[in-house]
């Protein structure tokens, strides 16, 4: 799926982007970022409430392909700068992540188990 296709499913605004549109391979839902590094995969998309710099850093250790941030929260104008810098794609629904997850499921996005 892409990251257009997830957007679009979400309802989506984009935050900043890179002006690719990546594969996203699969997803990870969490705002323990421990958890993101523990059972990361290339190419996923990250779905998390955590808004601070930290799960920009986070995603781009763990090589994933965006993030998206739920519930129309937004991370701070110096971590967007951050995730533009590091080539990272970042977007915003209004979507709990229980609902966001379900949403992306049910088009064909699996999980990182």
């Amino acid at each position: 799926m892409k990251l257009t296709d997830v957007q679009k499913h979400l309802n989506a605004k984009y935050l900043c982007l890179d002006g690719s549109d990546p594969e996203i391979s699969c997803c990870m839902a969490a705002d323990m970022m421990s958890d993101v590094l523990a059972y990361a995969e290339a190419g996923a998309l990250l779905i998390t409430g955590l808004i601070s710099s930290q799960s920009v850093r986070t995603a781009d250790v763990s090589d994933a392909a965006a993030v998206i941030y739920i519930r129309g929260k937004r991370p701070d104008e110096k971590t967007i700068k951050l995730a533009e810098d590091l080539n990272l794609p970042l977007l915003t629904t209004d979507e709990c992540m229980f609902d966001a997850c379900g949403v992306l499921y049910k088009a064909g996005l699996k999980g990182v188990c």
